[in-house]
């Protein structure tokens, strides 16, 4: 059998004959290799190119076009994360959304009476010593020592100051004391008429009161101003405290507000009405909440096909100090929304027919990573207090009272409470107003993080309003129309009706033109995709093969010869480590020290027949007569332990 250890001494050769291909033993063969067999020119051309110039150009011709791919690629995913707005407009059948109207004054102020007599009577007072002002008197200063003999609970909380030229000094309304000003000084500048002396300037200070000396002064420009803001700090004090059913009780009832409904043309009252009790602005009433039946729709746009009511507002029953302004606030929103009448409502006058006509837009955002929006608000990590759909607005109010309640130790009026907590008054909470304004400069600064944590909505309703306003009644019909008014609510009244106390208001689609704006991603994975190899074919005809190509030669093998050949660094220090100890160092008559070394080889570099027939003879020295490298890999009794059979006879011979 000849033919058996002839296929061991071919594969023993194969194993000393050098390696090509991903297997390549140095980097540098493996770059020349992958050059002559990729389906890349550029780079194939410049290995086979002749000259230096030729080369060159062939290397700068090839890093350009692979920086262009590189641009042309990062500018693909950049618009990869892009969106495109579409906008469709729709004719159709809508859905009327809900319509929530709120008297201007929260409360009747003959029923508040009995609350707020002692505030209202040191109001008084503060107007009469500063201003002059009497009811039905002549406009006499009240002396303070006058003053200071009935005392006041009000003013020792939040003493109402006189500050002459933003000095560092105030005069004490209540005591008539001069007294230093500590902290910082806030002036809430306003457009209203000052008090005639330009360099008296109203406000009132706020300590804490775990340490006297932590004080903030609040001046405005104008007294009228400073008065109501302190008038509204103890008024909100004083409504903490009262139960949520007595204040519903002192509020207006729907009878009260109500006077006469319509809704496409037919009749409507207050089952069309759902009751809910906003803390600055009393009861309130929201049309078409879809609680007490199914969600309204009109078919036919215009104002005689919308909803119409008049209200009776009740001018006399106002309260002076909390409010100055006469009318009504209304806010379209959608049944799942919570109304801001504080922050969004539109003010309804009196003695005028106010038309409110509607344009009804859908949006949908794209969310991450197309744009920082939130689906349902479930991943905010901030706790939603109204138990209303996820809104910008809710998880700013809400982060604001966690932080109140985290800080002040109770819960802003205006607010919902959190479970577990109490609105705040300075029986209980004594530092809560100090606490409460510096917290507040904090979240309009944004330095509380709620801006930073809530985000918008991905999608929303929004109903854009165009308001109109006309003399109502007019003169014609002025005195027939307050008599049957007067008729109709002349036993719950007892008295005529005044124009100034009614108010008109009209609310309808201008069409039924449903506009849905929404954004679409700008490219899909297909088109991406389909980008890409456009670009890698067009600057170094790759495809997708070529791709895996690269990243196999220029990652995984290049990788490899990198640990090869730190391994095989490694294993030849441990050899030579283990080679100079006692007994293993070589003689001179030894056999293998017979080669030489030639500067023309590595020893890092693996042998092959062609290098050793190209190797330089060594100066002054005689030709040997087989002068085999000095290289473990060539010394044949290393790698033929034994004499193969079939050549045994031949040596014979």
């Amino acid at each position: 059998a000849v033919t058996a250890p002839g296929k061991k001494i071919t594969a023993r050769l194969k194993r000393t004959l050098p390696v090509r291909g991903p297997q390549a033993p140095t980097l540098s063969e493996l770059m020349r290799w992958y050059c002559l067999n990729t389906n890349t020119h550029g780079c194939r051309r410049i290995v086979v190119s002749r000259g230096r110039l030729r080369r060159l150009l062939w290397i700068l011709l090839t890093l350009s076009a692979v920086g262009l791919i590189l641009w042309q690629c990062a500018e693909l995913l950049m618009n990869y994360y892009s969106a495109s707005v579409s906008v469709t407009v729709q004719f159709q059948k809508l859905p009327f959304p809900a319509v929530t109207i709120c008297n201007i004054n929260p409360y009747k102020y003959s029923a508040m009476k009995e609350y707020l007599s002692e505030l209202d009577k040191e109001t008084r007072k503060a107007l009469e010593t500063f201003y002059g002002f009497s009811e039905g008197k002549s406009k006499v200063r009240r002396s303070v020592d006058e003053w200071n003999s009935t005392g006041s609970d009000f003013f020792q909380h939040i003493p109402l100051l006189k500050v002459e030229d933003f000095s560092r000094t105030a005069t004490d309304l209540y005591s008539g004391q001069k007294r230093k000003i500590e902290g910082s000084v806030f002036h809430k500048d306003s457009s209203i008429v000052n008090s005639g002396d330009s360099n008296d300037i109203i406000g009132f200070q706020l300590c804490d009161a775990n340490n006297s000396s932590e004080c903030a002064l609040y001046t405005f420009s104008s007294g009228v101003n400073a008065i109501q803001e302190w008038y509204k700090l103890h008024y909100m004090n004083i409504m903490a405290q009262i139960p949520l059913e007595t204040k519903e009780k002192l509020s207006y009832s729907a009878d009260d507000l109500l006077l006469t409904c319509f809704f496409d043309g037919l009749s409507c009252d207050k089952r069309h009405f759902t009751r809910f009790h906003h803390p600055l602005h009393g009861n309130c009433y929201t049309f078409n909440s879809g609680e007490n039946g199914p969600i309204l729709s009109t078919s036919t746009g215009g104002s005689e096909y919308g909803l119409q009511v008049v209200l009776y507002i009740d001018e006399e029953d106002y309260n002076p100090f909390l409010v100055t302004s006469t009318g009504a606030k209304i806010i379209v929103h959608d049944q799942n929304e919570y109304p801001f009448i504080e922050d969004i409502g539109t003010e309804i006058e009196t003695a005028a027919a106010t038309s409110i006509g509607m344009h009804f837009t859908q949006s949908r955002k794209l969310s991450k990573p197309y744009s920082d929006c939130t689906e349902t608000g479930a991943d905010i990590p901030v706790e939603n207090l109204y138990n209303k759909s996820y809104s910008l607005q809710i998880c700013l109010h809400s982060c604001f009272q966690k932080a109140m309640v985290d800080s002040c130790g109770c819960a802003q009026y205006a607010q919902p409470l959190p479970v577990g907590a109490e609105y705040c008054n300075y029986k209980k909470n004594p530092n809560w107003m100090y606490c409460y304004y510096r917290l507040h400069e904090k979240f309009v600064k944004e330095q509380l993080g709620c801006q930073q944590i809530c985000k918008d909505a991905c999608s929303f309703k929004e109903w854009a309003l165009t308001t109109s306003i006309a003399q109502w009644p007019s003169i014609a019909s002025e005195d027939w129309m307050l008599r049957v008014l007067s008729w109709d609510k002349g036993q719950k009244l007892n008295k005529k009706l005044n124009k100034t106390d009614l108010a008109n208001l009209m609310v309808f689609y201008k069409d039924l033109n449903e506009r849905f704006i929404s954004e679409n991603p700008a490219n899909t994975l297909v088109i991406l995709l389909s980008n890409f190899g456009g670009q890698l074919g067009l600057w170094m005809s790759c495809s997708v093969v070529c791709v895996i190509e690269i990243v196999e030669v220029f990652f995984i093998d290049s990788l490899s010869i990198v640990l090869r050949r730190q391994w095989q660094k490694a294993k030849k220090w441990w050899n030579g480590r283990k080679g100079a100890g006692p007994g293993t160092s070589r003689q001179p008559g030894d056999v293998e020290s017979q080669g030489h070394d030639n500067p023309a080889c590595t020893d890092e570099d693996l042998p092959t027949f062609n290098t050793a027939l190209r190797l330089p003879l060594p100066q002054d020295s005689p030709l040997p007569r087989t002068p085999p490298p000095n290289y473990s890999t060539l010394r044949l009794e290393s790698t033929f332990t034994e004499q193969l059979p079939d050549t045994l006879e031949l040596s014979q011979h």
